[in-house]
């Protein structure tokens, strides 16, 4: 609890001015302890695999499960340290930054600061945590940049959060802090020549582009003499620079804390006081104590660069315009009219405070508000292969193309793909079909479909957003694949939305399943330009898939000129044919009334590539896979463990691993009897070339060990297990 307080103690009761009454810190300060109760439990949830008192300290330098963590001295930093760690491969981001966001667009941006508890939690698990119940953020489509927060010198950004922002556009920065007594001692020998201050500001930019991430939120929260500031602005402009220049469209961003003059003095605003390390960098993070005409003040003293100036909102409450909370949205209101950028900090306020009903819907509705105030920022598709299974990144099972491979709770935001823009694209009055996310039904791929449960009045027809795309289409045909799940007579179709900029025309496209029964619903029809019906995929490999009920549709289609910018879902009852002499086709079911009818259906995934194609795995002789750090143990009753770290790269002139997603890892036990074990058993998932495989249990009689390595392409697709790569391992005698 103690640790939660002092950071919460430093920001407020320090900063409140004469004026101020002990029953307002008071009452701020009991915020600070309702935060950290609340938090006691995420913290409980987080503890799996953690190391219990028995155990001997952690030693970066040793094999162990891979995590995230931050530096927390000044020497680790100057000494390089982190980058011989055995955790160091694992922390890489595997999603670059996709080139269209390289520049800072010019509208007022949204920054989110993390700040979760403390940081490193669930999410410092690099290859997935135990908690299905983890904090995570899928509100990417409304964030321009995100910034992972704790309260240690160095804080790098578990690689989870860097692939899933950067999947979707969005820039992240790591955060350096000084404060404190000891942050004072830090600061002294960070400033203590001109020398120094460049030589850390190169070990920052080290640490970003090494890592794949895309920057800095500096806090310099100590009192600093004045002789010192010229080296602090040395630091500032060398960090910027030697950022700009190894990572182009990075950013460097100052926080409203230490003054020109020295003085540790939260100015609220952006002023001559600050505004020098303004000056050297990409931006600022205004503190969150601002009266209601600072913003159009900050505005004016940044002149063309008021996009730059981020107004900070403590979703907490704690001091801030508006009050934050659930009143977030008055403060964005205000910063909006104003035209400057805002930077939210906290919204992990939703989940640590557990506001009702549960954190599904709380968080949907709280991003819900930042939706109406802020508008969406991030578009997509914009890019092709584009491919979504609507994952959150946590979940009770795994599955793989239509199959369940893991039945077990788990987390990795890491698994996150594109997410579907659903908050506030119905109206839950109006509709009478529920749209959710489900992570206990069956998924295609993940952990997660798209359940669409309610009632249909007779032939109508209720849509829902599911994504905001500036995808440009060229002389090619793309090809459009998804899988559903219809139970009875509902019917899950895709509506497109199209528009040519140099006709200045839009088009409406509806795919629905192929047959007759479509041809009954003339109301439907006659909302859209152009019907395509759908082709089922029908393959010797699909057989098991359609056992579990996926069913998968694919279409093509050419729009030559256009931009396809939606991509809604359409729910309808499957109606009675109606015959139409220009039209011939065996299927003549019929199966609907006038009457409302009972509406249920999941989506699984949506694939959009280049017609042609389609993704070539390389054959498994194309790799190098090797085991390094193999540990055996003797376990109980016979059995023994293993932990070994698992390698693999393609040859040189084998193909471009950047077209790779992510893949997946198995293991298969063969018996000193000569027989095979039950099969495949799924491990888990690796967004680097390396997975490490700690205490996996081998059961007696077993002499053998294979484990594949599953290629899986942008695209979704996935290498046939017989076909990936492999390692065998005869086991030891102990």
């Amino acid at each position: 609890m103690q640790s939660l307080l002092i950071p919460f103690i430093k920001r407020n009761v320090y900063k409140i001015t004469p004026l101020k009454t002990l029953l307002k810190t008071l009452h701020h300060l009991f915020l600070a302890m309702t935060r950290s109760l609340n938090s006691s439990q995420n913290e409980e949830d987080s503890s799996q695999n953690q190391p219990n008192s028995t155990d001997p300290p952690f030693d970066p330098s040793k094999p162990s499960t891979p995590i995230s963590f931050p530096i927390t001295k000044l020497e680790d930093l100057n000494s390089r340290s982190y980058f011989n760690s055995f955790h160091f491969p694992f922390n890489k981001s595997s999603v670059p930054l996709p080139s269209y966001v390289s520049s800072k667009p010019s509208r007022p941006r949204l920054l989110v600061c993390h700040d979760m508890a403390g940081g490193y939690l669930n999410d410092k698990w690099i290859q997935g945590g135990t908690n299905a119940e983890a904090y995570a953020i899928w509100h990417w489509y409304l964030i321009d940049v995100f910034v992972y927060f704790s309260h240690n010198l160095v804080t790098i950004p578990p690689p989870c959060w860097t692939n899933a922002a950067h999947t979707h556009g969005v820039k992240v920065l790591g955060t350096f802090i000084t404060e404190w007594d000891a942050g004072e001692i830090i600061a002294n020998t960070l400033l203590s020549t001109k020398e120094s201050a460049q030589m850390y500001a190169e070990r920052l930019t080290e640490l970003a582009v090494a890592l794949g991430f895309d920057g800095w939120l500096l806090n310099m929260e100590v009192n600093l003499d004045t002789s010192q500031i010229p080296n602090l602005k040395e630091f500032v402009s060398h960090l910027t620079e030697t950022m700009h220049s190894a990572l182009p469209g990075s950013l460097v961003i100052w926080y409203d804390s230490v003054t020109k003059d020295g003085d540790l003095s939260w100015q609220n605003q952006l002023n001559e006081y600050n505004k020098p390390f303004f000056d050297l960098c990409d931006g600022i993070f205004v503190n969150y104590s601002w009266l209601e005409d600072y913003p159009k003040l900050s505005a004016a003293v940044a002149g063309e660069r008021k996009f730059d100036v981020y107004m900070g909102i403590d979703v907490f409450g704690r001091n801030t315009f508006g009050g934050g909370q659930w009143n977030t949205n008055v403060a964005l209101d205000v910063l909006k009219k104003d035209d400057v950028s805002a930077a939210l900090f906290a919204p992990g306020w939703v989940y640590e405070t557990k506001q009702k009903p549960d954190f599904q819907t709380a968080q949907n509705r709280w991003w819900g508000l930042v939706e109406k105030s802020w508008g969406i920022l991030q578009n997509y598709p914009k890019i092709l292969p584009f491919y979504s299974n609507f994952d959150q990144g946590h979940g009770y099972h795994i599955s793989i193309e239509g199959l369940q491979v893991s039945t077990g709770p788990w987390c990795n935001i890491s698994c996150q793909n594109f997410q579907p823009v659903l908050d506030g694209s119905t109206d839950p009055i109006q509709s009478t079909i529920q749209v959710s996310r489900d992570f206990k039904d069956p998924s295609y791929s993940g952990g997660a479909s798209i359940t669409f449960k309610g009632t249909i009045e007779g032939d109508t027809s209720i849509t829902t957003r599911l994504f905001q795309g500036e995808l440009s289409l060229g002389d090619s045909p793309i090809n459009i694949t998804h899988s559903v799940i219809l139970n009875g007579g509902s019917r899950l179709g895709l509506a497109l939305g199209f528009s040519n900029s140099s006709t200045n025309t839009r088009t409406s496209v509806l795919l629905v399943p192929g047959g007759l029964a479509f041809l009954g619903n003339e109301h439907l029809r006659n909302k859209y330009d152009k019907v395509i019906m759908q082709l089922q995929i029908r393959s010797a490999e699909r057989e098991d898939q359609k056992a579990a009920g996926w069913v998968l549709q694919e279409t093509s289609i050419q729009m030559k000129g256009y931009t396809l910018t939606d991509i809604h879902s359409v729910c309808y009852m499957e109606g009675k044919p109606t015959i139409n002499k220009n039209i011939s086709h065996p299927d003549t079911k019929s199966d609907t009334s006038s009457s409302s009818s009972h509406y249920n259906a999941s989506l699984g995934h949506i694939s959009i590539q280049t017609l042609g194609q389609n993704m070539e795995f390389p054959p498994a002789t194309s790799w190098v896979v090797e085991g390094q750090d193999i540990s055996w143990a003797s376990g109980s009753q016979g059995t023994k463990t293993l932990s070994l770290k698992i390698v693999w790269q393609l040859k040189e002139g084998s193909g471009d691993n950047s077209l790779f997603l992510n893949y997946n890892i198995y293991v298969r036990k063969s018996s000193t009897r000569g027989m095979i074990g039950e099969g495949d058993e799924y491990i888990g998932i690796a967004r680097v070339e390396a997975f490490y495989i700690s205490n996996l249990i081998i059961p007696p009689n077993i002499s053998g060990l294979v484990f594949t390595i599953q290629v899986c392409g942008l695209d979704g697709a996935c290498q046939k297990l017989g076909d990936s790569p492999k390692f065998q391992l005869g086991v030891k005698d102990l």
